[in-house]
């Protein structure tokens, strides 16, 4: 083992055993066996020691979500994922506070990786018809929501005893943001035709446009799903 993935270990044991999601790098150094300039040579500071810390407790979760087939209801798989994501939260406290910790100058690279996979299932929901508001609008309302409630429940558990707190929040973000499959439905308003023609075209681009039109074409139909 190399004193970088000893460096992790320690950390991430270290991190586990934690009151709080915090650790300092003296006891990281102390039981890694390394010293201070090794830790600093190869993680720069204490924020990317933990950034790093966070990447690597974050990579069992973000590979089943990558190795995951598409299904073929997308809001089913948004369903899902919300899930996954409160069960690894809580499952794992102390690597997820510290992901969203204001001690990170720079967000762990586990952190854009999960908003970009949430990001795709919803470009799948808009290409469906599925949803009324741009994806990348979409994505930052659930991301925010389902962040937010685990930090609450992990930081304040005895104001959340309700165990389908969670569902509840879930379905009725997903409700503000979805619409059923209605087959042969066609009244679908031009905040939704639009987020659908958009995700369409991004999975599929139009070969009759130039780079700078299809640029153009996406700004106005982002504009138009965005509603008045």
């Amino acid at each position: 083992m190399d004193a970088r993935e000893k460096i992790l270990e320690a950390a991430a044991a270290l991190l586990a055993e934690a009151p709080v999601a915090d650790v300092s790098t003296r006891a990281v150094c102390e039981a890694a066996g390394v010293g201070a300039p090794m830790l600093y040579r190869l993680f720069g500071d204490k924020a990317g020691l933990l950034a790093a810390v966070v990447d690597r407790g974050f990579e069992e979760y973000l590979a089943s979500k990558r190795a995951a087939r598409p299904g073929a209801d997308p809001v089913a798989d948004l369903r899902s994922g919300w899930d996954n994501h409160m069960r690894f939260a809580l499952s794992h406290p102390n690597h997820y506070r510290l992901m969203y910790s204001p001690e990170l100058t720079a967000p762990p690279a586990a952190a854009r990786e999960a908003h970009d996979l949430l990001h795709a299932i919803l470009e799948r929901c808009a290409a469906a018809g599925r949803l009324t508001v741009p994806p990348a609008l979409a994505t930052r309302m659930i991301m925010s929501a389902n962040v937010g409630a685990a930090l609450s429940m992990l930081t304040r558990p005895e104001q959340y005893p309700d165990p389908d707190f969670s569902a509840r929040l879930r379905d009725a973000v997903f409700d503000s943001l979805t619409r059923p499959a209605a087959p042969g439905h066609t009244d679908d308003g031009v905040p939704v035709a639009a987020a659908t023609l958009a995700a369409r075209l991004r999975a599929d681009p139009a070969a009759t446009f130039t780079q700078a039109e299809s640029a153009l074409l996406h700004q106005w139909l982002d504009t138009l799903a965005e509603g008045p």
